[in-house]
């Protein structure tokens, strides 16, 4: 089986050793991604939306590197500091899926990698025809 690893630059991709997204055979598992820019600074402290966009807009641009779409996505799970704030989260997962919802997750955690995070995203993808 052929793997392709897709790779964003993100700080903790060296230290800690793991891709962004790796494309096994039809399927595409993309790592637990954060709300970061380009230059590894948190995005938007504070509004549970927009991270939960952001979070997204980084699913799909590795998907696309990886030849996929979002609507290739058949499962997410979202791990949130706040979990009293799902309807922001939701509202942004509900938005960027549109006709194409995936099975889901959404669980609350203790913290993650940094204190301003409110939420990371995980995704799996199949590629097929559609």
């Amino acid at each position: 089986m052929k793997f392709e690893r897709i790779f964003t630059g993100a700080p903790w991709e060296t230290q800690i050793g793991y891709c962004r997204a790796l494309k096994a055979g039809s399927q595409i598992f993309v790592t637990g991604t954060a709300p970061i820019d380009h230059q590894g600074n948190v995005v938007a402290p504070g509004d549970a939306y927009t991270q939960a966009r952001r979070c997204l807009e980084i699913i799909q641009a590795a998907l696309h590197d990886l030849g996929a779409a979002s609507k290739h996505i058949v499962r997410t799970r979202m791990f949130t500091t706040d979990i009293s704030r799902w309807a922001e989260y939701g509202r942004a997962h509900r938005e960027f899926f549109g006709q194409h919802p995936p099975a889901t997750t959404l669980v609350e955690v203790q913290a993650l990698i940094e204190p301003e995070m409110l939420i990371e995203i995980e995704a799996e993808a199949i590629l097929g025809q559609s």
